[in-house]
């Protein structure tokens, strides 16, 4: 989780893709180049299965003078050792 949002404030398109799951992964993804990311609080994490996983966080960021947050809870799958996004839900 900490790692994609690292890449998220990177612009890491590449490692993005790498750790989200083929069966959600986007085609492409589009960047905020004005965003400025503030910081990241992981609320709560889960284990849902052997394999499967959920974790609620809050992003933050400045875009055009308007702080936001960013609140969701994301699944997680593994596969072949590594952890992959599924998808979440706003909250």
């Amino acid at each position: 989780m900490r790692s994609r949002y690292s890449a998220f404030v990177l612009q890491q398109a590449d490692y993005l893709r790498a750790t989200w799951h083929v069966s959600t992964r986007p085609d492409t993804l589009d960047f905020e180049p004005d965003a400025r990311w503030l910081g990241l609080e992981v609320r709560r994490h889960q284990v849902t299965g052997p394999d499967s996983a959920e974790v609620e966080f809050v992003a933050r960021y400045r875009l055009g003078g308007k702080a936001t947050r960013l609140h969701e809870k994301s699944r997680f799958v593994r596969q072949d050792g590594r952890w992959l996004y599924v998808d979440g839900d706003s909250m």
